[in-house]
């Protein structure tokens, strides 16, 4: 999957500046006024308003999977709703490929949607009397395309996401697991630079929910789209996100990496979040090496430091001498097997204490 990085330099395909979403009367006068800085229930109290969103900004970067998550209430789904305006923003601005949202004409936003944004939701939102070719061609319907034109690309679509076989059946006849797969597939029909996920498979099975995170990842690896998916899953999050944004109450309390956020949690939160997660599938060589050693003998497996430790474990101890981390072609640190059986060993004793 395409990892994040600021050095490419390349224009942000989704910008987000200081949005804020109150719900409540005048809630356009209680922003920039201390009654802003208020918790909640203090801020419902005086004013009788709800902050959803508090002054939230990011940069996704073109083709990013860029997951925002929190538990219920945290203002996530009011958050990607924001996004295209299906819920009005009370101040900020989103900048979708460089077009400004926020101050988008009714006629702007209307061919934003259609031609430029698709959405997957929880709840899947299928036409029941039409065929699943004719659902996956629903939105290039709308845009005037003809008939011919749009059941061949819908049948391409369909055949990317795994349903070949089923374009004439109707969505009753299929399973959960394979409604939501043409849903995703009416989402990639029209084409669009950003696709938006609203907790698209929280209502799966679990069997099903992995099938579906494995297909968003090979759909990417295959399209490299721009994603934002929300999800309260934090699994779900490190296997599908390259960045995460975590919320709590309206606001950011982090942003980084899987593995930033496993290695250096921001706050006892998020250090909460995360504590169950095991350490060794999500941290990377990069945060358990050390520095090399006049006594290092480098003439063990080179690697990057980007390996997820479970990958590198059993060479690196399989091998009579240290792992040395190579970066663009130059030693930048050495990984031992104290550094590996470190996280392994504390991975079983979270997996003990929580099994006690």
């Amino acid at each position: 999957m395409t990892k994040f990085n600021a050095a490419q330099g390349a224009p942000a395909a989704l910008s987000v500046e200081a949005l804020w979403k109150v719900f409540g009367p005048k809630a356009d006068k209680i922003i920039g006024t201390p009654l802003a800085d208020l918790p909640r229930s203090e801020m419902l109290a005086e004013t009788g308003c709800v902050a959803a969103v508090r002054d939230v900004s990011f940069d996704v970067a073109p083709g990013e999977v860029f997951v925002v998550m929190g538990l219920s209430g945290s203002g996530k789904s009011t958050l990607v709703r924001c996004l295209t305006r299906l819920i009005e923003p009370t101040a900020g601005t989103v900048t979708i490929d460089g077009d400004d949202v926020t101050n988008a004409s009714d006629a702007k936003l209307r061919e934003l949607r259609r031609n430029h944004v698709s959405m997957v939701f929880q709840h899947f939102g299928l036409l029941p009397h039409r065929q699943v070719i004719d659902n996956v061609s629903y939105g290039l319907e709308i845009r005037g395309v003809g008939k011919a034109e749009r059941r061949a690309k819908a049948a391409e679509i369909i055949e990317l996401v795994g349903l070949k076989g089923n374009e004439r059946s109707y969505p009753d006849q299929l399973s959960g697991g394979m409604q939501q797969r043409v849903g995703l597939a009416r989402a990639l029909a029209g084409d669009p630079s950003l696709l938006l996920f609203d907790e698209p498979f929280s209502a799966l099975d679990p069997l099903i929910r992995r099938d579906m995170q494995n297909e968003v990842v090979r759909l990417q690896g295959d399209l490299q789209k721009t994603m934002v998916f929300i999800t309260h899953d934090l699994q779900e999050a490190l296997k599908v996100g390259d960045r995460i944004l975590i919320m709590r109450d309206g606001e950011i309390v982090q942003i980084g990496t899987g593995a930033e956020i496993v290695a250096n949690p921001a706050d006892d939160y998020i250090k909460d979040f995360v504590s169950d997660v095991p350490k060794s599938h999500v941290l990377t060589l990069k945060y358990v090496m050390r520095p090399p050693r006049s006594t290092d003998i480098l003439e063990g497996p080179v690697m990057s430091p980007d390996t997820v430790v479970w990958k590198a474990a059993r060479a690196a101890l399989a091998a009579d001498h240290v792992v040395q981390v190579v970066e663009d072609g130059r030693l930048v640190g050495i990984v031992d097997d104290e550094a590996i059986l470190r996280v392994v060993v504390a991975e079983e004793d979270t997996t003990e204490s929580v099994s006690v």
